[in-house]
């Protein structure tokens, strides 16, 4: 099984974390959401305390996995974790009843009719580094997130501190995540989202921009864009308020 951390009270919410993380990162988030949902934060296969879980990262494996084990809840999904929340409510909506991609796109990479994501040799160079000097390259991709950010000092001293808590990730799932990053693509899939969606994200971030945040929401029905000043890749950190305020917007929860 896969470690999921539920705390809280209120309506359901899941937590993803992103590339090489693990829900722990996400405690000032959490902290500003457990007085009004029960949130589950799950560590992805070979993150964290579900270091042992040996699950591919195969995207729609994956949201299946997951959809077996989680409740019926809206789903936020930070960067990497926010592609597999997009495959989940895809996958079956109505087990997904609404989206919060943070920091997230359907395509991290630019290419031909999505010039919104980063250049393919961002990803190739990680990877090729991968083999290498693993902790390097998450340092240098911590260092990555936290570019534009206004709070990004404090940010960065944050990610590097508590990275590893939970223990480190296992080295063939860097691998896995970052060929996810890299390779996928479900920008023509958002016409056919069949849930609310908000896209959501710093308006410093490098490697989310909001022009990908726009792009994404103005193909998914009903899609909803906001970002957040200030802001670089990991706004859970500095802006935790407005986090769960826009998430309280997309789905109203109780007082």
């Amino acid at each position: 099984m896969l470690h999921v951390e539920t705390t809280g009270s209120g309506p359901d919410l899941v937590l993803l974390h992103g590339w090489a993380m693990h829900g722990g990162l996400f405690a000032p988030l959490v902290e500003a959401l457990r007085d009004d949902w029960t949130v589950h934060v799950v560590d992805l296969p070979g993150h964290g305390r579900s270091r042992d879980d040996d699950t591919p990262l195969a995207l729609a494996p994956l949201a299946g996995r997951l959809l077996g084990q989680l409740p019926v809840a809206p789903w936020l999904g930070w960067s990497l974790g926010g592609l597999v929340a997009l495959q989940a409510a895809l996958q079956a909506p109505e087990r997904v009843p609404a989206l919060l991609a943070l920091a997230a796109t359907p395509r991290f990479v630019a290419g031909a009719g999505w010039p919104h994501g980063v250049e393919a040799a961002v990803f190739d160079r990680f990877g090729d580094e991968l083999a290498g000097d693993w902790r390097g390259t998450v340092e240098r991709f911590l260092a990555l997130e936290v570019v534009g950010s206004r709070t990004a000092q404090d940010d960065l001293r944050h990610l590097r501190a508590h990275v590893f808590d939970h223990g480190e990730p296992a080295p063939r799932v860097l691998a896995e995540g970052l060929a996810l990053l890299s390779g996928t693509d479900l920008v023509g899939r958002l016409p056919a989202l069949a849930v609310p969606s908000l896209w959501l994200g710093g308006r410093r971030d490098r490697l989310v921009p909001p022009a990908a945040l726009a792009a994404a929401a103005a193909l998914a029905p009903g899609g909803q864009v906001r970002t957040i000043a200030g802001a670089g890749h990991a706004p859970f950190l500095h802006h935790a308020g407005e986090v769960a305020a826009a998430l309280a917007g997309l789905v109203r929860a109780p007082a």
